[in-house]
């Protein structure tokens, strides 16, 4: 990671689980981070239990990535403010229990496809743009899932693996753009299993789930995970990485 030292990460969905994890890895490793969450008050909670050389490195930003605007806004805040963007994390994600064939559900599955696959695309196009103009060879990171190569069944599902399928169509076209434009930024799909995040507690609240008698990963794990691939020399690119509790059944 000593290459990412004083470079400038954005990481999504930054206010808790596996976004809030990986802030706290990336400053710790000497990166400025910004943190890009709804719930702002949670990424300044975060700032302030970090030891005080990490917690200077930590900046929040207010950004729901289901509008363009509030994405363009908060990249043209790194810009301006940090420079640009080296390293962007793409962890921002939504599951919420509507079935496809329920009546007046289109809202909840229109944001499902808004948050887990536009806004990530927004961000990365916006991360790419920055990366460009400054001749940056940076890293985009997908926060995927195992459900985007597998569809379980569980009830409530709706789109959530559907935009996960996408997540993983969308890697292996930008990989290809980014070779096509000659450069050296690499593209990366994380897909987690089961972790211990508040999104699979709805799995509980929603499909009758007991998590607490599975193998569950901790978003930390996650998160070192993502350290792993921004780790690796130049050369090196991590196309898709799954990590998986042992004895996890799916």
């Amino acid at each position: 990671m000593e290459r990412w030292q004083g470079k400038v990460a954005i990481v999504t969905g930054a206010s808790s689980g596996i976004g809030a994890a990986t802030v706290k890895e990336l400053v710790k490793a000497g990166m400025i981070t910004v943190g890009l969450a709804r719930r702002l008050e949670q990424v300044e909670a975060l700032k302030a239990s970090l030891p005080t050389d990490a917690a200077a490195r930590l900046h929040a930003f207010k950004c729901d990535v289901s509008k363009e605007d509030d994405i363009v806004e908060a990249f043209k805040f790194v810009e301006d403010n940090f420079g640009g963007v080296d390293v962007l994390v793409n962890n921002a994600g939504v599951y919420q229990k509507v079935d496809l064939l329920e009546a007046g559900n289109t809202a909840t599955l229109r944001q499902s496809l808004d948050v887990n696959v536009l806004g990530l695309t927004l961000c990365s196009r916006e991360a790419f743009q920055s990366m460009q103009k400054r001749g940056m060879a940076g890293h985009i990171i997908h926060i995927n899932s195992i459900e985007g190569h597998k569809v379980q069944n569980y009830p409530g599902a709706n789109l959530y693996p559907a935009s996960k399928f996408a997540v993983t169509a969308i890697t292996e076209t930008m990989r290809n753009e980014l070779r096509n434009a000659g450069t050296k930024t690499k593209v990366t799909s994380i897909s987690p299993g089961f972790v211990k995040t508040p999104m699979v507690d709805l799995c509980d609240e929603y499909a009758g789930f007991d998590t607490t008698m599975m193998p569950m990963l901790q978003p930390e794990d996650i998160a070192h995970g993502i350290l792993y691939a921004l780790g690796t020399p130049p050369h090196v690119q991590v196309h898709e990485l799954t990590i998986k509790p042992i004895g996890e059944p799916v």
